[in-house]
């Protein structure tokens, strides 16, 4: 890992060291040095590929990586100490400018001797350190050379064996079943089957399950299980598998033993034609491992002979099997894991033992979350302690206990760990060391936290973990989707879970499993990688000094803390986390400490405070930050010291829940990437411009009275786009303008056009020719009044999302939506429709998967005609206090998982509830949510007119936009969230 931190302190310090490079004829001689200490960061590099694979055996490999690390981080905070001094006494400009002043300052004698000093002793230290490293036998290697060593000590104790039968098989007989008749199914062709997922998750014992079933046993002539594991060698593999189908005497096994590889390779796929064989490659990591054997096996040609593989990474599971038989073993529920726990912990226990345990025993297993090894590791460990006291012992401590395994002692004793930590250790040790970074980076979010990956991204990139590489046609890869690259490694490595898709098929939200997160955090400590302070509980995780620091605030605690002490001074990255508004009186001190102690932050994450405040002047000297998210933060003003920040990538200020007035800022900030305006914002002084902002992809929530225009409709890699207009006059030039000039948003994915919801102007009209200059959307949203949709939607092909409230269309343009060819998420909101009936034509809507009806006032009929819809997976209906029933056509949506009605009448609710005359249209489905009945409307007399329209930033978006995760993962609730009155998306 500490190979990846050089590399991003390498990266760092490039644009100040380039320059100060050339105008070395000011600064005698430091330019000189800066080039000589970079030049030693890219020689150490080579050697740290090998050094972090041997530091987890060898204590002074270790010690002299940390040093390593802690000197890079010494290089770069000279340099950018330096560089803020500058920026505090200049006036801001361009990146340019501030370094021409920096240069001036070095030219003052003292601050010239300063840093050339600092530099030649890091300088000297790096040195050092590189001798040590060569003296500990330590090579510079590309890296696969430093990971097989590593590998090779893991693989004795990670060897499984096919004859070996797992003894308390819990919770696989279904899993077993689909597999096995996978396998014996009738078919010449050949056919690959996998089963992956996370280490630990149960694949080696749910493939011996299969092995060993009769009905396996009966349908095949010969057996090989080969344990493929991390560092595979192609012909040791193809000769294991040759001797088991086999079983050759003595001297048939001398014969093999001097075949060439190809030779092997041919006497194996012989055998599989002739016969009907069965071969299990037991953690198979790689497709160069799969690659290496293959030529061993008659893939795609008429044989009865079956693969079965299991692996820790999609990418091997499905290109393999070639993606039509792949299994992933389901975590155990309570009642499995009891049962798995039992057979273990408590078998041969007496009543009174088994009475006195099982409270004690059901609390510990709750920190297993289902995973069949912790449970295995944990039950255990417990099975040899008899005494209530000594259970007792293991539960204060039960997280630990969980991921090693054993105690000190027996540690001490066997010299081995077997917990679960060792296992999942092996997938975080194949990690390369950019992606090493990007895991450790998650242990700073909460436990069961849902991360939201374009987030998690855009901090990627801050940190410096993401940079941009040039494909082989030449063409730059945007970091956005380097970034995202990564986190779907990480996906398909089963080390991040998913939460959630986005309607355009792309990973929206994910987690990390309770213990992976135990491993990040564990690794997060061992690299100094990060602090985390829990003010609820009062603990950190580490005591020493890092770059980055993650807080856990509470209201209910004393959540006071200081940058100034010197083991905080030099952090990069400081992250909030607190409740829903956090409202502490002592939040004004958090708040001067924030932006007046850590001069050198790139990262802050400072929201939800909900005591008013007012930003200080002095954010401006945090000239370092490339992110800065104020979300849903009381403040009034952006001071317009802000247009110093101009590395700022991310700035987000959506939220507030005060009108937040806002200088021309944005002028000078090139870098910026992803800018979020708050919904309510007034500007002060000259309009905003965005005219130097070429590499802006994010613009939410701007107002059209508040921008040049000139400069809105000339950002070229504009991705998402939210408008806010409080005049039809206002989108009016907006259109001509984009017509006029010919003008195209290529790269736009996502628009948005709404109207003020407090404008003075009773009907906002959206010019529909805005649409038609983006002519590559996923997602689109408007709000305002409409004539009708252009038929030339139809031709967009990649439309996915649409989102209409106000717009006040009639019923036959239903016809349009319904033939959009990729729509898979439609919500009509507030009088979107205003018609009485509306109907869903046969085979309309074919790729529609979530649909929401809300507050349609007008809708008295609703028909939903033969093959209408046929992949609908939720349905919402809120608020259509009209509406007499549901259509007869849902009974024939099969695919419909959940229903939830909000919000109607109480006989519209009564005739869909069970036993009511409606039930029998959606019987089928297995999740009805019914909230908020409404009275009758005579009884209510008129209380429908609830709200005048959605509220709340105009950017927010529903979280039900996604595509249904599996069935063992988590869903969530349809919810109209463009008509709630939250302060915030």
């Amino acid at each position: 890992m500490a190979e990846g931190v050089v590399a991003i302190v390498t990266e760092g310090i490039k644009p100040l060291g380039e320059f100060i490079i050339q105008q070395a004829k000011f600064l005698s001689g430091v330019g000189y040095q800066i080039e000589l200490a970079q030049i030693e960061l890219h020689l150490i590099r080579g050697f740290l590929k090998d050094a972090d694979t041997r530091q987890q055996d060898e204590e002074l490999v270790r010690i002299c990586v940390k040093l390593i690390r802690d000197a890079a981080y010494d290089l770069e905070d000279v340099i950018e100490s330096f560089a803020l001094k500058v920026a505090i006494r200049s006036r801001g400009g361009t990146v340019k400018m501030v370094l021409k002043r920096f240069a001036c300052i070095f030219n003052e004698g003292v601050h010239r001797y300063k840093i050339g000093f600092e530099i030649e002793d890091i300088m000297s230290k790096l040195s050092h350190l590189r001798s040590s490293l060569q003296s500990y036998n330590i090579r510079q290697t590309s890296g696969s050379e430093s990971v097989a060593s590593a590998f090779k000590r893991q693989r004795d104790r990670r060897l499984t064996y096919g004859h070996e039968v797992e003894s308390h098989i819990v919770g696989l007989e279904e899993n077993t079943d689909k597999l096995v008749k996978e396998l014996v199914r009738e078919g010449k062709r050949h056919r690959i089957v996998s089963i992956w997922g996370m280490g630990g998750s149960g694949k080696t014992t749910l493939a011996k399950q299969v092995f060993h079933q009769d009905e396996v046993k009966r349908h095949f002539h010969c057996f090989a299980w080969v344990c493929v594991s991390q560092q595979c060698e192609g012909r040791d593999v193809l000769e294991e598998i040759l001797i088991e189908l086999t079983s050759p005497t003595t001297e048939k096994r001398k014969e093999i033993s001097k075949m060439k590889k190809d030779e092997i390779a041919r006497e194996v796929c012989c055998i599989q034609r002739e016969k009907r064989c069965l071969v299990v490659l037991d953690d198979i990591w790689t497709l160069e491992a799969w690659n290496s054997i293959k030529a061993g096996f008659p893939i795609n040609e008429e044989t009865e002979s079956r693969i079965l593989l299991t692996s820790r990474k999609k990418e091997v599971a499905s290109l393999a099997s070639g993606a039509d038989h792949r299994h992933q073993p389901r975590p155990l529920d309570e009642k499995q894991s009891w049962e798995l726990f039992e057979k273990i912990a408590l078998s041969g226990r007496d009543e009174t033992e088994y009475a006195n345990k099982r409270e004690l025993g059901q609390k510990m297993l709750e920190h297993c979350s289902g995973l069949p090894l912790a449970i295995r590791v944990l039950a255990g460990l417990l099975s040899r302690r008899d005494k209530v006291e000594e259970w007792q012992a293991v539960l204060r401590n039960v997280d630990k206990y969980i991921m090693r395994g054993t105690t000190v002692l027996e540690r001490e004793i066997s010299g081995q760990e077997y917990g679960v930590s060792c296992v999942l250790a092996l997938s975080y040790d194949d990690l390369p060391s950019q992606l090493k970074l990007c895991f450790l980076y998650l242990a700073q979010f909460p436990e069961d936290h849902e991360i939201p990956v374009k987030r998690l991204t855009q901090l990627w990139i801050a940190e410096g973990f993401i940079t941009s590489t040039i494909d082989l046609h030449g063409s730059l890869e945007i970091m956005e989707d380097v970034a995202y690259d990564c986190l779907t490694e990480l996906v398909e490595r089963s080390m991040v879970q998913v939460v959630n898709y986005g309607s355009s098929g792309k990973v929206k939200t994910c987690r990390l499993h309770d213990l992976m997160r135990d491993l990040c955090l564990q690794k997060a400590k061992e690299e100094d990688f990060l602090d985390v302070v829990d003010f609820s509980t009062g603990r950190r995780l580490t005591g020493n000094k890092v770059r980055r620091l993650v807080l856990y605030l509470d209201n209910k605690s004393e959540c006071e803390f200081s940058g100034k002490d010197g083991r905080n001074g030099h952090i990069r990255s400081l992250l909030y986390f607190n409740p829903t508004y956090f409202g502490q009186k002592r939040s004004k001190r958090i708040i001067r400490s924030v932006f007046n102690d850590f001069r050198l932050l790139r990262v802050l994450k400072f929201e939800n405070m909900g005591t008013e405040y007012e930003l200080p002047k002095t954010i401006g000297n945090l000239v370092h930050l490339r992110f800065l998210s104020l979300r849903r933060s009381a403040f009034r003003a952006l001071p317009s010291s802000v247009y110093k920040l101009i590395l700022l990538q991310t700035l987000d200020l959506r939220g507030s829940r005060y009108e937040i007035k806002i200088t021309n800022v944005f002028l000078n900030m090139e870098q910026l990437r992803h800018l979020y305006l708050p919904v309510k914002h007034t500007v002060s002084g000259r309009k905003l411009s965005f005219a130097k902002l070429c590499n802006l992809q994010t613009l939410v929530n701007v107002r059209i009275e508040n921008c040049n225009l000139n400069d809105l409709v000339r950002l070229p890699n504009l991705k998402k786009l939210v408008v806010i207009a409080s005049r039809s006059s206002q989108l009016e030039k907006l259109k001509e303008m984009l017509v006029s000039e010919s003008i195209t948003y290529e790269h736009l994915r996502s628009l948005s056009l709404t109207e003020d919801q407090n404008s003075t102007e009773e009907d906002i009209h959206i010019p529909i020719d805005i649409v038609l200059r983006c002519p590559h959307l996923y997602k689109l949203r408007l709000g305002g009044k409409m004539s009708e949709l252009p038929e030339q939607l139809r031709g967009y092909p990649d439309l996915t999302k649409i989102t209409l409230y106000s717009t006040e269309l009639k019923g036959d343009q239903i016809e349009i939506l319904e033939k959009l060819p990729k729509l898979r998420v439609l919500y009509l909101d507030y009088m979107s429709f205003e018609s009485e009936t509306m109907v869903f034509s046969q085979g309309g809507f074919p790729h529609l998967e979530f649909l929401t009806l809300c507050y349609l006032y007008d809708l008295k009929e609703w028909r939903v005609e033969k093959e209408a819809m046929p992949l609908l997976h939720r349905l919402s209906i809120t608020l259509c206090p009209k509406l007499r029933a549901i259509p007869d056509g849902l009974q024939d949506v099969t695919t419909l998982k959940e229903l939830t009605i909000n919000g109607m009448p109480r006989r519209f609710c009564s005739r869909v509830d069970e036993g009511g005359e409606d039930f029998y249209k959606i019987k089928h489905v297995p999740s009805l949510i019914i909230t908020n009945i409404e009275p009758e409307m005579e009884e209510a007399a008129g209380a429908s007119q609830v709200v005048a329209g959605p509220a709340g930033d105009s950017h927010q978006e529903s979280t039900a936009d996604a595509p249904p995760p599996p069935a063992d993962e988590k869903t969530e609730e349809i919810q109209a969230s463009s008509t709630s009155n939250l302060p915030c998306q």
